[in-house]
């Protein structure tokens, strides 16, 4: 079967780095690769005349707030910026290439098509995101879900909707993916009465009884359940995932030509730390408390999931500002990433789905403080004032 293609924002993510302590030297950029300046970063946002204050990355002088911090530059050599070469994506070549704003219809979409739309709900107005969990979530499942789906809608402004769970029988030091007769969401499906078994390529470790799914088995098995009506279906499971041999794990992969992706929140759980060296190699840590592992787990799987949505709907890694866009090398870079969109970006989404700014700023404070996203919740405030006084 032909390698699907990860999005760029997986391909550093191969890499155990939990321990990564900061370099006692300077870790160079990749060679190539140039930081932007200050007029670089306000350029990209791409106004020619004043910035709307809505899109202003100017910092909060009056308490001394800086909303948009600068590119950081890398710490570890594992860094994403000390690995690729990104060019970046300015707002108008955003324009220029995002396929949700073209004209023409894109290909493998078998829904409503408007030219003259403006957006992309206007272009393809029955369109939704779907989500859909792969194997067993265990107690955390329907809370985890649902809180996701509402952030993830929140934060891009569309529709986001869940699909009934996808079973998966773990054993053995197998996995087996069964297919319902009823699971058959897709277009030009045959209709079967009986449920299947498909086994998914995995590897075993019988020592400590670890398991790995290869992400590839889960994508081809994904592709024949997306709906007519959907603009991405992303899955999501709590097995631990690789894509090569050679990988420790992956986060994930996308066939972003196709609309579908999987990634997995296996080692975003705050209680499990990782060998650098096996990938069979877990522990656990027991004295963390269950509603703060939950907190933690919500957090970075809300950050995974708008990240790389933000991918298949044409938004590129970012190198203005420090960015929930950013490229990551290692989930310690991950980790300490923001959740909130620089400038640069928000106008690219802004763009693409027409959303009112200070609006979905304030449903994102809400649901901050509803989950207890302190920082966040912070941020969000000393934005909103900063706008609308």
């Amino acid at each position: 079967m032909p390698k699907q293609p990860r999005t760029s924002a997986n391909k550093g993510k191969v890499k155990q780095a939990q321990d990564v302590q900061e370099a006692e030297y300077k870790i160079p950029y990749v060679s190539g690769f140039k930081a932007p300046s200050a007029r670089d970063s306000r350029n990209a946002i791409g106004f020619t005349s004043e910035i709307p204050v809505d899109f202003d990355p100017s910092t909060n002088v009056g308490v001394g707030f800086e909303f948009f911090p600068h590119l950081p530059e890398p710490t570890h050599i594992d860094d994403w910026l000390a690995q690729y070469c990104e060019e970046g994506q300015t707002f108008k070549q955003f324009v220029k290439e995002c396929p949700w704003l073209s004209s023409r219809k894109r290909k493998y979409m078998s829904q409503e098509f408007q030219p003259s739309g403006q957006t992309i709900k206007d272009r393809y107005p029955d369109g939704k995101v779907y989500i859909v969990p792969i194997g067993d979530f265990g107690e955390r499942d329907s809370e985890l879900f649902s809180s996701l789906i509402e952030y993830t809608s929140i934060f891009l402004g569309l529709p986001v909707k869940s699909l009934p769970k996808i079973d998966l029988h773990v054993g053995e030091g197998k996995v087996l993916w069964i297919e319902e007769p009823n699971n058959k969401t897709g277009t030009n499906r045959r209709s079967s009465q009986r449920t299947k078994h498909h086994q998914l390529t995995s590897r075993f470790n019988a020592e400590t009884k670890h398991i790995q799914v290869c992400v590839d088995s889960n994508l081809m098995q994904l592709r024949n359940l997306i709906p007519e009506d959907a603009i991405c279906m992303i899955g999501l499971t709590m097995l631990d995932l690789y894509g090569d041999d050679s990988d420790l794990f992956v986060a994930g992969m996308a066939a972003g030509n196709q609309r579908v992706a999987i990634f997995s929140l296996y080692r975003y759980d705050p209680c499990l730390s990782f060998s650098t060296e096996h990938w069979f190699q877990i522990q656990e840590d027991h004295d963390i408390p269950q509603k703060e592992r939950q907190r933690v787990t919500l957090q970075r799987g809300c950050k995974l999931l708008v990240h790389e949505i933000c991918h298949l709907l044409g938004i590129d890694h970012c190198i203005y500002y420090d960015c929930c866009m950013n490229g990551s090398g290692h989930l310690s870079e991950d980790f300490r990433q923001p959740m909130h969109l620089c400038p640069v970006d928000l106008r690219k989404l802004y763009t693409l789905v027409g959303f009112n700014v200070v609006g979905r700023y304030r449903l994102l404070h809400q649901y901050y403080k509803n989950h207890g996203f302190k920082e966040e919740e912070k941020w969000v405030q000393k934005r909103l004032k900063f706008i609308c006084s």
